[in-house]
């Protein structure tokens, strides 16, 4: 029998990378808008109180085990900023090309490119799961000096990958899948899983 797991995003791209790893374990992934569940807050200061925050919301809301991410890009010379604001580095409204900007704006002078991309991702069986499950994922890369690509999102067309001599917006799905902060995350969460089970 099928299981569900709540994923705390509405994100469509989010929900199909997570949909094809769980299709394995047997579990279909079911984002919570289709359930009427808002968006949770992010209060928070680390990516894995936040990814808690928002699986417990969702689980609260659904009665079902629910997963969440929280992620971003950190980068060296701004002792990891802008981390968990990534989204919203610019303000509201998010906008990507704006972060980007503002990104670029806050290394203008700076020889230390060096950034990494994050993930947190926290499963719960149940609301006040005492054990959630917990997988992180790192992407090392450089920020460049100007964007390259049209693929990705985010601050893929900044965020240089020196092994593929490309950014994160010029390799393919699948390249993207393979090396990413989520993709890592999730295998480890995926292994997790199958280890304790559901």
């Amino acid at each position: 029998m099928t299981r569900k797991i709540v994923l705390a995003s509405n994100n469509a791209g989010k929900l199909r990378e997570f949909s094809k790893l769980f299709e394995t374990l047997d579990i279909q992934i079911v984002p919570q808008g289709e359930l009427g569940v808002g968006e949770a807050d992010e209060p928070h200061d680390t990516f894995v109180e936040n990814a808690l925050a928002k699986a417990r919301h969702a689980a609260a809301a659904t009665g079902l085990p629910a997963l969440a991410d929280d992620s971003g890009i950190c980068v060296a010379a701004l002792s990891g900023a802008p981390g968990v604001y990534s989204a919203r580095y610019a303000g509201e409204p998010k906008s990507d090309a704006r972060n980007n900007e503002k990104l670029l704006a806050e290394l203008a002078g700076q020889t230390d490119r060096r950034a990494w991309y994050y993930a947190a991702l926290v499963l719960v069986r149940r609301v006040d799961d005492p054990q959630p499950i917990i997988a992180d994922g790192i992407c090392l890369g450089e920020v460049l000096h100007a964007p390259q690509g049209d693929g990705g999102f985010g601050y893929d067309p900044l965020f240089w990958l020196p092994e593929f001599g490309r950014t994160v917006a010029e390799i393919s799905a699948d390249e993207k899948a393979r090396i990413s902060h989520r993709g890592r995350a999730l295998r480890a969460l995926v292994a997790k899983l199958e280890e304790t089970g559901l």
